[in-house]
């Protein structure tokens, strides 16, 4: 019997399955073997003409050469908030840049004012082509496929995320939608609930989600997946270089272990309390298949890293993500 998906259409994530019946037995599977994810929701941008890795080099925090077939690449505003978080791939031709739900419009109208008299053409095409999520690294050449960083393994030590709980290890290719369903129908499936749990238990951050209008990529440790130190100028650079080279960022990103012991989970955006003053906000919620509730917060960085606090009405001990 097919199982049955199960919407939430309460979420950023609505409109795709987020589980089909049993979603901590999806979040093994999705650790166990290659299963794929419904990510047709996700907004989908190319780039083409001549000038389009020079250009996109220029715009966004990541090294873009003829070379670059994947990377994960962020544009940031003049004083260096992150605006938009960008999965690039590039076929030869075409550069795709796989965004969050409900931002490719905005991406297209900042692209646009920015292209001025180069050879690039620049094309929302999230109505004809859909984004298919993957556990594991995949190389099938059939479709233009991004491959997470190197930086989101648990084994790799880098700046300001020495350590990573878990690995997120995951790919997104991209099929004409005329092809999903079929696509889909080949593979061992879970929902958006397996997705972002192992995406939470790795302390992975997701735009909007852990970022807001203030976020810099310190704070939720972006510096080394997504962000090259020592590249051309760029919007937001003064920022990156001042705040890694002189300063510390004034929060952090904690992963928490919430008590479970109630039935009143805390919600997304529940204040983080300390010696009862708000130091932060839960920015994401999963029930892990091992550990139970687990969430992602961002804190004040002077909150002691061996202290527990209580987010909503429950309390909660917390791992840091970024140092």
């Amino acid at each position: 019997m097919t199982a049955i998906p199960i919407m939430d259409d309460t979420s950023v994530d609505s409109g795709v399955p987020w589980h089909y019946g049993n979603p901590l037995g999806e979040q093994r599977t999705f650790l166990s073997e290659s299963a794929r994810v419904d990510l047709s929701h996700y907004g989908i941008v190319t780039v083409t003409g001549v000038d389009r890795l020079s250009w996109l080099h220029t715009l966004t925090t990541q090294k873009i050469t003829e070379t670059t077939k994947s990377c994960q690449t962020l544009i940031l505003s003049p004083h260096g908030h992150i605006e938009h978080d960008i999965h690039f791939v590039d076929d030869g031709e075409t550069s795709w840049l796989i965004v969050e739900p409900g931002t490719a419009e905005a991406l297209v109208k900042y692209l646009k004012s920015m292209q001025f008299m180069l050879r690039v053409d620049i094309h929302d095409v999230t109505n004809d082509f859909a984004v298919i999520g993957a556990s594991g690294w995949i190389t099938d050449n059939s479709y233009p496929t991004w491959l997470s960083p190197s930086e989101y393994l648990n084994s790799q030590s880098q700046d300001y995320v020495p350590h990573r709980p878990y690995s997120w290890q995951v790919s997104e290719y991209i099929v004409p939608r005329e092809n999903l369903a079929t696509e889909l129908s080949a593979h061992t499936l879970v929902g958006t609930w397996a997705w972002e749990a192992m995406r939470i238990r790795a302390g992975v951050p997701r735009l909007s989600f852990e970022t807001d209008h203030k976020t810099i990529p310190h704070e939720i440790g972006l510096i080394a997946s997504a962000v090259h130190l020592n590249k051309g100028c760029y919007r937001g650079q003064e920022t990156v270089a001042r705040v890694y080279n002189l300063g510390k960022p004034p929060r952090r990103l904690v992963a928490l272990e919430i008590d479970g012991s109630t039935n009143e989970l805390p919600t997304v955006g529940s204040p983080v309390m300390w010696n009862n003053k708000e130091v932060g906000r839960l920015t994401s919620i999963t029930q892990d298949f091992e550990h139970g509730p687990l969430g992602l917060a961002v804190i004040k960085r002077s909150v002691p890293l061996d202290e527990v606090l209580i987010v909503g009405s429950v309390s909660a001990s917390q791992t840091a993500i970024v140092v």
